[in-house]
C-alpha cells in the first residue's frame, strides 16, 4: 500500500458518503464506528460498513475502519463483523498501553483464523489520544508486527490534557513531535489529527505544512473539501526533488559499484536520507510529476 497524504472520516451510517467515496480524491478513506456514531446506530452502522467492505468496489482507495474501542460493548461485535470483510487496517481509539495493541491484535487473529484469512493480513492503526498513551508510544507502536501506524487524536488528546485545542496547535507540538518519532523508531506510519474548521482552508493549509516538516505521512479530514489543501501542503518542491534525483541516482550507482559510502555535493549522504529521497520520488509519482524532467 502506498502512504496515504490524506485519510478522510466518513460516518459509516451514512450509504450516500460511502457510496460517493471513490470520488471524493482521498487517498484513503476512514469508515468510522466511533465516534460519529450515536449509541443507538452502533449495530446498524456496523451492518452498513460491513455491507459496503463486502460488495463495492472502493477502486485505489485504501480503506480502514475505526472501530470502537475495547473499554466498550460494540469492540469484539466489531471485529467479529468486520474483520471477516477485509479492510486493510481497523482504527483503535484511545492505545494507552502495549496491551490494549495486543487484545486487539489477539481478537483479530482469532477472527482471521475462523474465517480463513492469513494471520497479519488485516493491520492495526493505533490511536493516541491520552497522556499515559503519548508517554507509552513507542511502546505501542512496536507492540506487534500488526501496527501499521501511529496517528494522534487531537481533541481527545487536548481534553485528556485539560486544555483547548486551538488553530496554533501549540497544545500539540510536543505529541505530536514524539508520536512522529516513535513512529519512525518502529519503522510505521504517523498520520495527524483532523482540522475542524471547514471554513478555513488556509489554517488547514499551514498545519498541514508544518506537519509535514515534522515527519507525518499524512492527515486525517473530516470533509472532502479539505483533500486538496492537504493533498497540496504534501506536494514536493521541484528543488526538493531535484535533490533527491541526485542522491537516488547516486546510491543506485553507488549499490551497483559496491560501495558502501555514498557522497552528493561534497556531503556524505546516509540510508535515512535516501529512503526520505526514495519517498519524495513516489509522491512526486502521486502528482504527476515528470521527475526525469526535473
Amino acid at each position: 500500500m502506498r502512504a496515504s497524504r490524506s485519510m478522510l472520516y466518513i460516518p459509516g451510517d451514512s450509504p450516500k458518503m460511502i457510496q460517493n467515496s471513490p470520488y471524493f480524491g482521498a487517498d484513503s478513506i476512514l469508515l468510522d464506528l466511533e465516534d460519529a456514531i450515536a449509541m443507538a446506530e452502533k449495530d446498524s452502522a456496523r451492518r452498513v460498513v460491513s455491507t459496503f467492505l463486502r460488495n463495492f468496489d472502493f477502486g485505489d482507495l485504501t480503506v480502514i475502519v475505526r472501530i470502537n474501542g475495547a473499554d466498550t460493548e460494540f469492540f469484539e461485535d466489531d471485529i467479529k463483523e468486520i474483520i471477516p470483510c477485509r479492510p486493510y487496517a481497523v482504527r483503535i481509539p484511545k492505545c494507552s498501553s502495549p496491551e490494549d495493541v495486543l487484545l486487539a491484535d489477539r481478537k483479530i487473529a482469532e477472527c482471521e483464523r475462523r474465517n480463513g484469512i492469513p494471520v497479519g493480513t488485516v493491520k492495526i492503526h493505533a490511536m493516541i489520544e491520552t497522556a499515559l498513551g503519548l508517554e507509552r508510544a513507542f511502546a505501542i507502536a512496536s507492540a506487534c508486527p500488526r501496527v501499521g501506524a501511529l496517528t494522534i487524536g487531537g481533541q481527545d488528546f487536548t481534553a485528556d490534557m485539560g486544555v483547548q485545542k486551538t488553530k496554533e496547535g501549540t497544545e500539540l507540538f510536543y505529541a505530536r513531535c514524539r508520536i512522529v518519532a516513535a513512529a519512525h523508531a518502529a519503522g510505521v506510519e504517523a498520520y495527524d489529527t483532523v482540522w475542524a474548521d471547514i471554513d478555513d482552508p488556509e489554517g488547514l493549509y499551514k498545519e498541514s505544512k508544518e506537519i509535514v516538516t515534522l515527519g507525518f505521512t499524512g492527515k486525517a479530514c473530516i470533509h472532502p473539501s479539505q483533500i486538496e489543501m492537504i493533498h497540496k501542503a504534501f506536494q514536493p518542491s521541484e528543488k526538493e526533488l531535484r535533490k533527491a534525483v541526485k542522491i537516488v541516482t547516486a546510491a543506485e550507482e553507488a549499490e551497483r559499484n559496491g560501495k558502501g559510502v555514498i557522497a552528493v555535493d561534497g556531503k556524505m549522504v546516509d540510508a535515512p536520507i535516501v529512503a526520505r529521497s526514495q519517498h519524495l520520488l513516489e509522491l512526486a509519482k502521486m502528482y504527476g510529476m515528470e521527475v526525469a524532467q526535473i
